[in-house]
């Protein structure tokens, strides 16, 4: 009998961590992407990149993203997702009299990435950053000009789902800017940074899952040292997995973590379950994208 093919993501930077805090972090485009080379190599299909400028702050700068994307894809096969989100440092920082907030030009600027994915955050939060809370407010105008704007590039969302009223309310209502299966990651225990988000636990894992829209493909991102229960839960329920610093950058003891350790230890989880390490073909085809 075959075994499930099931996406192995790896997030190897995110839009917080800089070298200073964490060793193993890579921000140059040259870095990530042998990062990720490495990771494909172990078994990951699909890549979830942030951009960087040469300080280390967040950007989603198309160019920087483009740079970064082709040095990624002139090593390995992945699927390339990139961020709409970015991050809360740098030019995707601006103040405002009513305190800082993430820039939205910033954000729509990266769909002229060429990305085969870009993430859909429609959540509005404040963001605990390293200098003091940020809000990134989504409006609907804002998360239907990002829809639009990924459709425009012939590209797919990732709808990034951090509580039900993004599958319940925000999906349907852009769902017309996105053809089946819709691909959905479920982001848990960020509620630490993110308001309005949620903390893992079987309940809410599936109360989401149940909320899926048909057909859905879905994978769980689960930050904080300990992803495995949370992972090996998504497997029984049929999703597929994330890993990487942006999302677990230390172990339960506080060692820093490599992002190739995690994919090797998400790669024997899968395994145990029974599955296989989708290709990049697999992953393509399963998540309803070209080659």
């Amino acid at each position: 009998m075959s075994r499930r093919p099931v996406i192995v993501t790896i997030a190897p930077t995110g839009g917080f961590l800089t070298p200073d805090r964490h060793p193993h972090v890579p921000v140059t485009p040259e870095a990530i992407a042998a990062d990720v080379a490495r990771c494909a190599e172990a078994g990951a299909s699909m890549a979830a990149l942030h951009a960087r400028t040469a300080d280390g702050a967040a950007t989603c700068d198309p160019e920087v993203y483009r740079a970064t994307n082709a040095l990624v894809r002139g090593r390995c096969d992945v699927v390339v997702n990139n961020s709409t989100g970015g991050g809360v440092t740098g030019a995707m920082r601006r103040e405002t009299e009513a305190g800082p907030v993430v820039d939205e030009e910033m954000r729509l600027s990266a769909l002229a990435s060429g990305a085969d994915t870009f993430t859909l955050d429609t959540i509005t939060s404040y963001v605990d950053g390293p200098d003091g809370e940020v809000l990134m407010g989504t409006s609907r105008r804002l998360a239907r000009a990002l829809a639009e704007g990924i459709a425009k590039a012939g590209a797919t969302p990732e709808w990034e789902v951090f509580n039900h009223a993004n599958l319940l309310v925000d999906l349907p209502a852009l769902a017309d800017l996105d053809s089946a299966p819709h691909v959905v990651n479920l982001v848990l225990n960020q509620h630490q940074l993110f308001q309005n988000a949620l903390p893992y636990s079987p309940a809410v894992l599936r109360g989401l899952i149940a909320a899926l829209p048909p057909g859905a493909v879905f994978a769980t991102t689960v930050c904080g040292p300990d992803p495995t229960p949370a992972l090996a839960d998504t497997l029984l329920l049929g999703g597929h997995v994330r890993v990487g610093i942006e999302d677990s950058p230390f172990a339960t003891d506080g060692r820093p973590r490599t992002n190739l350790e995690q994919v090797h230890d998400a790669v024997e989880l899968v395994r145990a379950h029974g599955c296989e390490p989708a290709t990049p073909e697999q992953a393509r085809e399963l998540l309803g994208i070209g080659s």
